[in-house]
């Protein structure tokens, strides 16, 4: 595939996944959000084996007030994760946007004329400048909104934030080939490349340089005034969505929200299994290691359900909730290579053990 000399300015350490798998398994949900297990069992397992050997009453709590506190738990972090949902699938909009609005670039970068009798000769190449800096727009948005911000998961302190810089590592791992093709394929000059290397947002400086690319092709006569109304409207467009991503990428899901439904969660685990002592008690003595099973059951139903908003807060951090941003810019690459008539095609990521990058 031809291209100007030089490099993408993708750093290849980060990495964004989506679970494409129908039905998630029983492994699938143990990976996400096993390691819970390892505290829920003993404290559901200390309660009713206190009392047990001891007998003491005061241990029981009555199960109606422990029910109407899951109740309002359970709404409360159904509104989070509404939310958090929101979040996400706006994150997909933006970026369905994006393929639209990139295609609509290539192919009027590609057909639109001054006049049927204006000499495009020899200004094809110019042409073929934007649609290749436009694909490393793509690739330099997805790097910048992949970079980890204090509230996402892999910056958590101690063991949890290194826990999920593992996972992230491990899906890196799975698609390393495809990143690393990313470098084989530059779009952009030498030149241009570090001539944008000191600016904060890499990312807006090449739209900036697209509008000026624009201008040239008018002013050279190779397209109307017309023409270039529509094509910076096109730009235009490109300047609202990565405002829209940067909006979601920099500011957080409102912490009392986040955090209030993390602490009703632990508050309601940690009181769950007093009220199911409580009720197996009155089955028999020996019924009471039933509420074992039950309350590791019902604990674990309620993590996940905080679980799933937590991971769903962010959807540019990396980890497996999160939109599939080298496959889409992968797709709009092939798309826009092909409109110009490339040859050399770069294949479409797949997904591999159900994760999409």
């Amino acid at each position: 595939m031809r291209g100007p000399p030089g490099g993408l300015l993708l750093t290849n350490n980060q990495l964004e996944s989506m679970i494409t798998r129908k039905q998630l398994s029983i492994g699938d949900i143990y990976r996400f959000a096993g390691q819970h297990l390892l505290w829920l069992i003993p404290w559901m397992t200390v309660v009713p084996a206190l009392y047990y050997f001891t007998q003491w009453d005061f241990i029981r709590i009555p199960w109606l007030p422990l029910s109407l506190i899951g109740t309002a738990v359970a709404f409360y972090v159904g509104f989070k994760n509404n939310q958090s949902y929101d979040r996400l699938w706006e994150a997909r909009k933006i970026w369905g946007a994006m393929v639209n609005d990139s295609r609509k670039l290539a192919t009027m970068i590609k057909q639109f004329r001054a006049g049927a009798s204006a000499d495009n000769t020899g200004h094809d190449k110019i042409r073929k400048e934007i649609v290749f800096r436009h694909i490393a727009y793509l690739y330099q948005l997805r790097e910048q909104l992949l970079k980890p911000t204090r509230w996402e998961h892999v910056q958590l302190p101690w063991i949890y934030g290194r826990f999920n810089q593992r996972r992230r590592d491990k899906y890196f791992n799975k698609f390393k080939e495809e990143h690393e093709q990313l470098d084989t394929r530059p779009y952009l000059s030498a030149d241009e490349k570090q001539a944008i290397a000191r600016y904060t947002n890499k990312a807006t400086q090449l739209l900036d340089r697209q509008t000026a690319a624009v201008q040239g092709l008018f002013e050279s006569n190779l397209i109307n005034s017309m023409q270039q109304v529509n094509l910076q409207a096109v730009l235009n467009g490109f300047y609202e969505e990565q405002g829209r991503a940067e909006r979601i990428k920099n500011f957080p899901f409102p912490r009392q929200y986040a955090s209030l439904s993390f602490v009703f969660v632990c508050l309601f685990v940690f009181l769950l299994p007093f009220g199911i002592v409580s009720e197996f008690a009155k089955l028999g003595e020996g019924m009471i290691w039933l509420s074992v099973p039950v309350g590791v059951i019902i604990g674990f139903v309620y993590v996940m359900m905080e679980l799933i908003g937590d991971y769903s807060e962010n959807p540019f951090e990396g980890l497996h909730n999160d939109i599939p941003m080298l496959a889409i810019c992968r797709t709009i690459e092939i798309d826009l290579l092909e409109m110009i008539g490339e040859t050399a095609i770069p294949a479409p990521v797949q997904p591999k053990n159900n994760i999409l990058l």
